[in-house]
């Protein structure tokens, strides 16, 4: 039997978290107020509805379009050193010992930053969520599907710089049915050769062939959602002969209506065949969603057990991007934890 008030104690570990996707919507609609964005008068209830996927949401398309009022927010270097240290806060209260931001760098130039601003600014709450919460994290830069390939050369040029510093990875992300995986392939390539580790957003739309792209052409070392490999056993034959992990979120694959419920979800059956999968919220704030309420939704309606949530926690650290020493620092925090729960 479950014990579901056990479930916001369990030490976790997030490895798919979109920094813009992620904001307090009280801290959204302040930041707007002081830009000066135009407003509708209307109570913060009703404006939530303004940056979360609804019951009806029709697509990821569709799920993208609650990040266009964030990310205007999300554009000044005070603006992403606050969103950044309140999401740390927010995953503390939730007991997350471990997780890698992703952020997208070119979409947050309107006002005039530079990519080094950005990412220091970012880098910076991190180093003090350390400091203060005892959260460790590491950051993920994304390339985005719609913008140029040059474009993704760049970033990782200038990404590169930060190995070491905080940032780990890269990431291919954005609208998967009109920009295939393999347009971005040469900077994917050069960032394996500069020590950036690669992850890609792939199989999420049902484009099952993305999935092979991602990893025989990208180099990736993870994917992101990978929903639809069970379309082909070649496929999962592929995820499992190499142990490439699948970063999963099942309340956001609902919505983008990925799966057509959560009963319908894959993550148990790949768990159950040998493939490699953790849990992750995807969007926070857009999900309307944490770490607990994802575990909750895997007991409630894909029968996880404890043993169940324990391997994905578990895979999150073994198959993160942190360094070997944060990694030993991490099982040893999660196995004192686990053990102090005593969960049968």
């Amino acid at each position: 039997m479950i014990d579901y008030s056990l479930l916001k104690r369990l030490p976790k570990v997030d490895l798919h978290c979109h920094l813009s996707g992620s904001l307090r919507p009280v801290t959204i609609m302040e930041l707007a107020l002081e830009e000066g964005l135009e407003l509708p008068k209307e109570a913060l209830e009703e404006f939530v509805k303004r940056v979360q996927a609804s019951e009806d949401c029709q697509s990821l398309k569709d799920y993208l379009t609650k990040f266009h009022l964030p990310l205007k927010v999300m554009q000044r270097q005070k603006n992403l050193y606050r969103v950044t240290y309140e999401l740390l806060e927010d995953l503390w209260e939730e007991n997350v010992k471990y997780v890698e931001i992703r952020l997208a760098p070119y979409l947050h130039m309107e006002k005039g930053l530079n990519f080094h601003q950005i990412v220091k600014s970012v880098l910076d709450a991190m180093e003090k969520g350390k400091k203060d919460l005892g959260i460790y994290s590491n950051l993920i830069l994304i390339c985005m599907r719609n913008h140029s390939p040059e474009v993704s050369l760049k970033l990782v040029k200038e990404g590169a710089k930060y190995v070491g510093k905080g940032v780990v990875a890269i990431d291919l992300a954005g609208n998967e049915d009109d920009f295939p995986p393999e347009l971005h392939k040469e900077a994917f390539q050069r960032a394996g050769r500069l020590g950036l580790r690669k992850t890609v957003h792939a199989g999420e739309t049902g484009i099952v062939e993305n999935i092979v792209t991602a990893i025989e052409e990208l180099g990736a070392e993870r994917i992101g959602h990978g929903v639809y490999a069970y379309l082909k056993e070649e496929v999962c034959q592929i995820l499992r002969d190499r142990a490439i992990p699948l970063e999963m979120c099942i309340t956001s694959n609902v919505q983008t209506e990925a799966v057509e419920g959560y009963e319908a979800h894959p993550i148990k059956r790949y768990l159950e065949e040998g493939i490699k999968v953790t849990i992750n919220t995807d969007n926070r704030t857009v999900s309307n969603t944490s770490l607990e309420q994802e575990y909750r939704k895997a007991i409630e309606f894909l029968d996880f057990d404890y043993g169940d949530l324990i391997q994905v926690i578990q895979n999150g650290i073994e198959f993160s991007f942190a360094d070997e020493g944060d990694k030993e620092r991490l099982r040893k925090i999660i196995k004192a934890e686990l053990e102090a729960l005593n969960l049968k």
